[in-house]
């Protein structure tokens, strides 16, 4: 039965003053019903419905009430046009206007009514002809009017307005504009439907996921409902039941806040978790609060829509771009390559094959290229969660590939994240299920549980990482000394898992992780440390935060509970992860200095060497020295040098680079011009090019620009910049104009070409050059790729981890680089990687305009519009 507010028969016109009495009334009616009534997800879709019906009721009652000009029309638009008005959400209504009207006073009337009656609309006034052009202009007020109903007015002013529009859409534009703003929507929350006080409209998870989708695949005309869409074949039944299950639990939660609330409140902050829960009926217990049990059941929820959404907006790519019939590549007999996504050889793989279910993950991190899991693989492996039972745990080759997966070196983190979101990893470590969405209620935790274990893996893990090495120096250098990584990954995954039972979650997670051990064949010695990890995670940050380091007896008993300089190290390591993992505001230099002293202060006590530098740097700079030696260069040429440089820089270069540096540059380091200096590749055919200059924010540019101009393809480039604000940069270049089979005598007569142009081009002042046209590919133009661009602010949002796959193409980094330095964006670490002609990009880049949501979201259409140039549509 439809919910509606009671609507007493008038037997004269009715006023203002009377519309308000009756306005206020009937939606009071609506909610006290909703309240007493038995929560359930129909129960609020009849509540929205009927605020809806009954806002509609009251202003086409207003709109008769003003003599309103011929051709006006009052559109809903929004999540009003959309029929689900939430208790205390914006009334959206757009007045059309004929082009030729005389006056809107009858128009601002109307508008003060609706304010007088208790209406909170937001309202746009606009010609047929100012809508289109605004949605060309503004994707937002595009999107608003997609959802467009008439409330009341003239319905062949509406027509046009709907032809109008209709026609004007561009699928391809709205589908990559909307899928920006869904990603930068998700970095603002953090990118994870776990967040303590998410936002249950907008976080990831939340109903803004939904309505993305809808969006699409009204543009599109692929459907305006979920089972509209599975009749298109894009959903099975299956997942439409799911979408309106858990669709369902998020707007009854919404509406059950906005109600508690009683203002328009879409966070579930904690002041009103209890509340909400209570108006649910739910009670706490010796274990459990009742705001927990209402959390748990959003991020099951959520966590649901998440995987809903991937595989429907991955579809719904493939259906509008149409890559849904792209070649693919075969990987192995179980999976293939299709345009950079990994895809199931047939949907029944894993019911056939449960082992195929770990496979996937690892071939995702051992295959170059691969960045997620296609529609249909993250579809049958949603499909096939009964297969993951008992014995699917205890199968020793499933077991072994778990193993596997831990000791890869690359893709751990984004493994992972993936194995969590397809609930692979919960089906497999049942310990770990336990606390998928379990709240943590303390005053530093910002992520549920499983969401904080993932973050320290993944912190852990970019301790080994070059690329991050500026984040947390002396963590990098001790990490460059670890030999296997797995046993901190395997700790990090343990560390808190036994949280929310009851007493002491250090032994205990240390009792589950010596089951895991025992079950995965770990040797006898690696499982006493890593269950020292997890039973002492605790430990060196209490110490060093509430005990006085510089009493002997302190570091000394801390030293006999450590034991050896392999655990402490390991311990350090763990313990900065973990505070890390807590929230991006909890760690500072403060708490850092304070662990730091504790480590070295403990090693000494031990009788370790303090590790000031890192092993393995110390060794290329002491064969850097040698090379410098054989090249006669004097003792302590390359000191000046050396000391305006970070670890980043010793770590991403090889005894040969540093010496060849200090060797070119001892004469140079104070130069007001640019330096050039090339030589014949070290590791392959072409040049590497030797750039030393004053930094300036277009530096990176104009070096691409000149070997776009000058015939070059870069192949590999290593930015650096120094403490003393000079960019050292070196690049791995093959030239495009000369020919496949030019050899090293070709290569040696361009160098003082390449010297004396670049050097001059990188001096100039004027604007930069525009880029040389080139042709692609027989291979790109047959295997095209869909650029992604992701756009993503460390920790402290200072600098940001810009990353660009596309086709390659010659000229394809100066296209980037023109974009950043348009928008004065400075760069300040480049890893450029080109995988036969696919090209993955990694750049290290800060600026103001990273700062502005609007200006990020123009930066990142602009870089999807420079690779995509030239180049063929994806199939």
């Amino acid at each position: 039965m439809e919910m509606r507010a009671a609507t007493p028969a008038a037997s004269q016109p009715l006023t203002v003053a009377d519309l308000r009495s009756r306005f206020k009334a009937g939606k009071q009616g609506l909610l006290e019903h909703f309240a007493t009534a038995r929560p359930s997800a129909s129960g609020a879709v009849r509540l929205l419905r009927g605020l809806t019906r009954h806002v509609d009721d009251t202003l086409q009652a207003l709109w008769a009430l003003q003599p309103m000009p011929a051709g006006a029309a009052l559109v809903a638009v929004g999540g009003y046009g959309r029929g689900e008005l939430f208790p205390y959400s914006d009334v959206d209504v757009l007045l059309l206007i004929p082009e030729d009207l005389d006056s809107t006073a009858p128009i601002e009337a109307f508008i003060t009514d609706c304010w007088d009656v208790g209406l909170e609309i937001g309202s746009s006034v606009r010609t047929v002809a100012e809508c289109v052009s605004e949605a060309q202009r503004d994707v937002t007020i595009q999107t608003a009017l997609l959802e467009s109903r008439l409330v009341a007015g003239a319905r062949k002013t509406m027509q046009a307005f709907k032809t109008a529009t209709e026609a004007a859409m561009d699928t391809a534009a709205f589908l990559r504009a909307k899928t920006l703003e869904m990603q930068q929507r998700h970095t603002k929350f953090e990118g994870t439907p776990y967040s303590l006080e998410p936002n249950c409209k907008e976080s990831p998870g939340g109903l803004r996921d939904l309505q993305v989708l809808v969006w699409i695949a009204r543009a599109a005309g692929l459907g305006r409902t979920w089972a509209e869409m599975a009749a298109k074949g894009l959903l099975t039944p299956f997942e439409v039941a799911q979408l309106n299950k858990h669709e369902g639990t998020v707007k009854l939660i919404r509406a059950r806040l906005h109600a508690v609330a009683r203002r328009r409140e879409d966070r579930l902050v904690f002041d009103l978790q209890t509340a909400v829960a209570d108006s649910f009926g739910y009670k706490s217990s010796r274990v459990q609060r009742s705001s927990e049990v209402l959390m748990h059941r959003y991020y099951w929820a959520a966590k649901a829509v998440t995987q809903l959404n991937q595989t429907l907006l991955l579809n719904l790519e493939e259906r509008i771009l149409g890559s849904a019939n792209a070649p693919m590549r075969p990987i192995n007999a179980r999976f293939l390559d299709r345009a950079g996504m990994l895809e199931v050889a047939h949907d029944n793989l894993y019911v056939e094959n449960p082992h195929a279910i770990l496979e996937t993950f690892l071939v995702f991190q051992q295959t170059p290229g691969i960045k997620g899991l296609s529609a249909r693989t993250l579809r049958a492996l949603y499909n096939s969660r009964n297969v993951m039972d008992g014995r699917f745990r205890r199968d020793p080759l499933n077991r072994e590939l778990f193993m596997d997966i831990l000791r890869q070196p690359h893709n751990l983190t984004h493994a992972f994240r993936l194995m969590n979101q397809t609930s692979v990893l919960g089906r497999y470590l049942w310990v770990f299920r336990r606390i998928v969405g379990r709240m943590q209620h303390d005053l530093f935790h910002v992520y549920t549980v499983d969401q904080h274990i993932l973050m320290v893996l993944r912190n852990v893990r970019r301790f080994f990482i070059p690329e991050h090495a500026h984040e947390y120096p002396f963590c990098s250098q001790l990490a460059s000394q670890w030999d296997e990584p797995w046993i901190l990954y395997v700790a990090a995954l343990f560390h808190d898992v036994a949280k929310g039972r009851g007493g002491d979650h250090s032994d205990l997670g240390a009792s589950e992780v010596r089951r895991f051990c025992k079950d995965h064949d770990i040797p006898r010695s690696d499982t006493q440390l890593i269950e020292f990890l997890v039973k002492e995670h605790l430990t060196m940050s209490r110490i060093a935060q509430k005990e006085d380091l510089s009493d002997a007896d302190v570091i000394t008993a801390f030293a006999k509970r450590v034991g050896d300089i392999r655990r402490l190290t390991a311990l350090y390591l763990l313990t900065v992860a973990d505070i890390r993992g807590t929230s991006p505001k909890v760690w500072n230099a403060w708490k850092g200095k304070l662990l730091e002293d504790l480590y070295r202060l403990t090693a000494r006590a031990l009788g370790g060497t303090r590790p000031n530098v890192d092993a393995d740097i110390e060794n290329r700079k002491a064969d850097a020295r040698q090379l410098l030696a054989l090249h006669s260069a004097l003792p302590g040429t390359e000191e000046p040098l050396w000391k305006t440089l970070d670890i980043g820089y010793f770590a991403r270069h090889d005894a040969n680079d540093i010496a060849w540096h200090a060797r070119m540059l001892w004469r140079h380091l104070d130069a007001k011009h640019p330096v050039v200096v090339a030589r014949l590749s070290s590791v392959g055919d072409g040049l590497q090019v030797l750039v030393f200059s004053p930094d300036r924010r277009d530096l990176f540019a104009r070096i691409c620009g000149y070997f776009d101009s000058a015939g070059f393809s870069i192949q590999d480039a290593k930015v650096h910049t120094t403490r003393n604000g000079y960019a050292l940069d070196t690049f791995q270049v093959l030239s495009t104009t000369m020919g496949a089979d030019i050899g090293a005598a070709e290569y040696r007569s361009l160098i003082p070409l390449v010297e004396a142009q670049a050097a001059a081009a990188l001096a100039s002042d004027g604007p930069l050059p525009d880029p040389a046209k080139t042709r692609v590919s027989r291979r790109v133009r047959s295997f095209p790729v869909v650029p992604r661009v992701s756009l993503t602010p460390d920790e402290r949002a200072q600098r940001w981890l810009l990353t660009v796959s596309a086709s390659d193409r010659s000229g394809l980094l100066y296209a980037i680089a023109r974009v950043l330095a348009r928008h004065q964006v400075n760069l300040q670490l480049a890893k450029v990687s080109t995988l036969g002609e696919r090209v993955e990009d990694t750049f290290l880049v800060d600026g103001s305009a990273l700062q502005q949501s609007k200006a990020q979201l123009q930066i990142e259409s602009e870089l999807l519009d420079a690779v995509a140039d030239g180049l063929p549509p994806a199939r």
